[in-house]
């Protein structure tokens, strides 16, 4: 199999822009701290990726913003970014694939900037995995993925129940239905509730990335309010 290339699909973290659920219990300033922290996060298993990497900005807008985001040699390979299309998520990650695989791109990892408890040892099974399976996924404790990666292209993801419960068993469901083979690998969890910001202080107590750390140091810097909002 040809190099994994590693998807980071994001959005640039702003006032009233994204992570709406913390906003309203924690206030905007506190959730796009904690937004940017996750954004970090993400970066770090870009920078560390050993393959091709892709920045994928909600908007062509964002792009400069996109390629910034990474110094020039945090990589030995050459950044890609490529802006998401319009549409629900389903019909983005659609576009975003077909593009990718246009230039060449044959196996890809699919992450969000949210999920900051993925690990190398994550990285390393998903990419050993890709070898004998079409599609492996990392399923999120809410019922929906933390990871997705595909060797061959995305069936139509459009109708997908995107941001419930019945995502995972649905996504799974659509390329099993397309002919694809599936394999699912441990669990994660995405940082859209309170509580989840919560689990942050557990999850990443012995976690010594730089950014999991100043994620977990925020966490507990306001963990008075964060512990109040939890109702």
């Amino acid at each position: 199999m040809t190099a994994v290339t590693l998807v980071l699909v994001c959005k640039k973290p702003a006032l009233g822009s994204g992570k709406q659920r913390l906003a309203a219990k924690l206030g905007p300033a506190l959730a796009l701290a904690i937004a940017e922290a996750l954004l970090a996060c993400a970066l770090e298993d870009v920078a560390a990726w050993p393959g091709p990497i892709v920045i994928a900005p909600a908007t062509a807008a964002d792009l400069a913003w996109a390629r910034n985001l990474i110094e020039a040699s945090a990589s030995q390979h050459p950044l890609i970014t490529f802006p998401q299309s319009a549409g629900n998520l389903g019909q983005r990650l659609n576009q975003l694939d077909r593009s990718l695989r246009a230039q060449h791109h044959q196996a890809l990892i699919f992450i969000g900037s949210d999920a900051p408890g993925l690990c190398v040892v994550d990285y390393d099974t998903v990419t050993s995995a890709l070898n004998s399976t079409d599609v492996v996924l990392i399923p999120a404790r809410d019922g929906g993925v933390v990871l997705m990666a595909n060797r061959h292209s995305w069936p139509d993801l459009s109708s997908l129940p995107w941001s419930s419960d019945r995502l995972g068993a649905r996504l799974r469901d659509a390329c099993e239905s397309s002919g694809l083979s599936v394999r699912q690998i441990g669990q994660g969890y995405d940082v859209d509730e309170v509580r989840d910001v919560l689990d942050l202080a557990v999850t990443l107590q012995h976690d010594v990335r730089p950014a999991r750390r100043a994620l977990r140091a925020l966490v507990i810097a306001n963990l008075d309010k964060i512990q109040a909002a939890d109702i």
